[in-house]
């Protein structure tokens, strides 16, 4: 199991590497909207690798048979490694290329109310919502606690949902020894 969660953890992780990378390069300055689809399509592209590792753990060493917790087991470790690698590949890029990276999503997000019609009311309310995760990302702690929750629930669910597509109860009938 260690392998195959190693391989496709790595394999998923390095996927996050890449496209990250691709990404912050081409559209850091440009503060457009599809700059979040492209980060959720990559999480949905480097997660597909869940499947493929659950898949290939139950056929080439289990006999093509696995249990929902085994397959579960399986999932979450290839999306913990998977989301590590994110997460360490998000301290760099934040750390040594971003370092503003809150300053420019915090006036996007407001531009973006405004533009959508909010009050200075709400404005104000949604600034205040967003200075405790400004406050949080003063620390290394707090950039890693808000990274892991972008990115692992969403390998938790397409973990779930790998798990309950290729679970396969053994069903192979034993004879009776009479």
């Amino acid at each position: 199991m260690k392998k195959v969660v190693f391989i496709f953890g790595s394999i998923a992780g390095l996927i996050f590497m890449v496209w990250m990378i691709a990404i912050y390069a081409f559209y850091y300055n440009t503060n457009r909207e599809e700059n979040y689809w492209l980060g959720y399509g990559s999480m949905i592209v480097a997660f597909s690798f869940v499947f493929v590792g659950i898949r290939t753990f139950r056929d080439k060493y289990h006999d093509r048979y696995i249990s929902f917790g085994k397959a579960f087991q399986v999932g979450l470790y290839i999306t913990l490694i998977a989301s590590t690698i994110y997460v360490l590949g998000w301290l760099i890029d934040y750390y040594v290329f971003m370092p503003d990276f809150m300053d420019k999503y915090v006036a996007h997000a407001l531009a973006q109310a405004k533009s959508h019609g909010a009050s200075a009311a709400e404005l104000n309310k949604q600034k205040a919502s967003m200075a405790n995760y400004v406050q949080m990302y003063k620390s290394p702690f707090g950039v890693i606690v808000l990274t892991y929750l972008e990115v692992l629930p969403v390998g938790l669910v397409i973990t779930l949902i790998a798990s309950l597509i290729l679970k396969r109860a053994n069903t192979k009938q034993e004879p009776i020894i009479a």
